[in-house]
């Protein structure tokens, strides 16, 4: 008996140490092996088409003035039917004088603004947040190269420091404001004689890049244009409109004309959208809703597109190279060498060998390979992108580790740290 357990327990301890060399041979090879991963992020990839294309508008010149001319409205500005677009002056004098009645009519303004109220030391703490906002405002479009309302957030900064300056004590003289008023209309008065104003016919977004198309192209000839004629225009160099104010853009629909390609227009359809990437200054995709479809020309078609939307934006824009973006799938960006299909035999009711594939990666969770399910959506010259088919823990998501390179990956195989 006792020679009999001794060869038991031999026994027992070969087998223990078989499976503790196969266990530890296996763990070993895990660690060992070479094995390259990859982040997985979200990725967006379009299908689309690149061509130059022309901006629309419909657009009115504004004529040119002998004298020294103040053009009031910005790049982009809204201007409103019989607001003031320019103030045109004789001479050097004109426009001082401009000036003193600009600082007149302020002065007036702050002087009957501090008479009317009750107490000269009432509302100081708001003055001062008037100040310190005006400042800030000014001191941010400065930085920012934003200049076109610099003029007036000066103008509203001067109004709260001298606003202030009243509150806090300043003495008012009741005869200065008579004298002030007197003053400002011996001004006006003179003014009348070598100062004039150009009044907006009709309300609009102003521009000064006048560029020759205004005339030629309009939303009307927009709507009826070829392949032919679309690179005719884009070949041509208009002439430059000289000695004018600028122009105001009167509607608030604009238009980009383009040339594609027969087999891309096949799925379009007036009244569908298409989305418009921009490029430069205006880097911005922006959906735009297809109004015309020309005749076939040598393969192409003419497509209007129009959009009511982001026109103070684009207003020194004409001639564009644009993304036409088709189709857009957005998904997680794996490398291709992380795919792998997997087939797999099964045996149906009727007997028959049924042979099935999965696809999928694997990602790297607690220092294992575990196979996650994803469907390709797109592909790329070097990766896929794709979406997760598993749900709740597996699901695949942005920021996990897939293995890109390995040997004799399999789900469940431990992986070196």
């Amino acid at each position: 008996m006792k020679e009999g357990t001794t060869i038991t327990k031999l026994v027992m301890l070969f087998l223990v140490a078989c499976l503790a060399a196969y266990f530890g041979i296996y763990i070993a090879q895990g660690l060992t092996d070479e094995v390259t991963t990859a982040v997985v992020y979200t990725y967006t990839v379009n299908d689309s088409v690149e061509t130059d294309g022309l901006l629309v508008r419909q657009e009115q010149v504004l004529p040119s003035y002998d004298g020294i001319v103040n053009v009031v409205p910005g790049e982009g500005d809204r201007v409103g039917s019989g607001q003031t677009v320019a103030v045109i002056y004789r001479d050097a004098a004109a426009q001082a004088r401009e000036d003193e009645i600009q600082a007149l009519t302020m002065e007036i303004e702050l002087l009957e603004y501090a008479m009317s109220q009750p107490s000269m030391t009432s509302g100081t703490a708001q003055l001062e947040d008037q100040v310190f906002q005006s400042a800030v405002a000014l001191r941010a479009s400065t930085a920012a190269g934003e200049f076109g309302r610099l003029e007036e957030q000066v103008l509203e900064l001067k109004r709260s420091v001298l606003r202030r300056d009243y509150t806090y004590g300043q003495s008012i003289d009741a005869g200065r404001l008579g004298q002030l008023n007197e003053r400002l209309r011996q001004l006006r008065s003179q003014a009348a004689m070598d100062t004039s104003r150009v009044l907006a016919e009709q309300a609009g977004i102003y521009s000064a890049q006048v560029d020759g198309y205004e005339d030629r192209l309009t939303p009307d000839v927009a709507l009826v244009l070829t392949p032919s004629t679309l690179e005719s225009l884009l070949e041509q160099d208009p002439p430059t409109t000289e000695n004018c104010l600028g122009k105001l853009i009167t509607a608030n629909r604009w238009y980009v004309v383009i040339s594609l390609p027969e087999a891309r227009v096949d799925k379009l359809y007036r009244g569908g959208t298409l989305l418009v990437g921009f490029t430069g200054d205006f880097e911005r995709t922006v959906e735009m809703r297809i109004d015309h479809i020309s005749r076939v020309e040598d393969g192409h078609c003419a497509v209007t597109l129009s959009t009511d939307r982001h026109l103070s934006d684009t207003t020194l824009l004409r001639t564009q190279t644009l993304e036409i973006i088709f189709d857009r799938q957005e998904g997680l960006r794996v490398p291709k060498a992380a795919v792998h299909i997997l087939m797999k035999e099964t045996t149906d009711e009727a007997g028959n060998t049924v042979q099935t594939t999965t696809t999928g990666v694997y990602a790297v969770v607690n220092g294992q390979a575990e196979f996650r399910k994803v469907e390709v959506l797109a592909e790329g010259r070097q990766f896929y992108v794709v979406r997760s088919l598993d749900e709740g823990k597996t699901t695949l998501r942005t920021g996990d580790q897939v293995v890109v390179r390995g040997k004799d990956i399999h789900d469940g195989k431990v992986l070196a740290g």
